[in-house]
């Protein structure tokens, strides 16, 4: 888990992958934390991202470092939205104050379950990361 996040804080922004009837959605995010043990992330309910993710829950993220090693996760999002993950991600990133607040009926906190991550090289060496 740790070597994971540690890779999305690095990379910065990454691409979360879902789907809507069968349409493909990629989108860049930049929001990662630690969370209960867990590479988690956030959103709003407002969007359709959330709307997404409770519909289907299968997603893909990939992000790219600095020497082009890539990481790929595919996992199922389970929400883990309470007052206290709200507050930490105030905490962790707290800009996100000027449009959320905890219990405001909007922020949602997220990781991914039965997840799978692997990081590949430029070299096609591949190693499967814990989440």
């Amino acid at each position: 888990m740790k070597e994971v996040l540690e890779f999305l804080q690095k990379a910065r922004v990454f691409y979360l992958a879902t789907a809507e009837n069968n349409v493909p959605h990629v989108r860049p995010m930049g929001f990662v934390m630690e969370c209960g043990g867990k590479v988690a992330f956030m959103t709003d309910n407002t969007m359709a991202l959330c709307k997404q993710l409770a519909a289907n829950p299968q997603v893909e993220i990939c992000a790219i470092d600095e020497k082009f090693n890539t990481l790929r996760i595919c996992g199922t999002v389970k929400f883990a939205t309470t007052p206290e993950t709200q507050k930490k991600v105030l905490e962790v990133m707290p800009d996100l104050a000027k449009s959320y607040s905890a219990g405001d009926g909007k922020l949602e906190v997220f990781y991914l379950d039965e997840g799978k991550a692997v990081c590949s090289s430029m070299a096609g060496e591949k190693q499967e990361l814990s989440l």
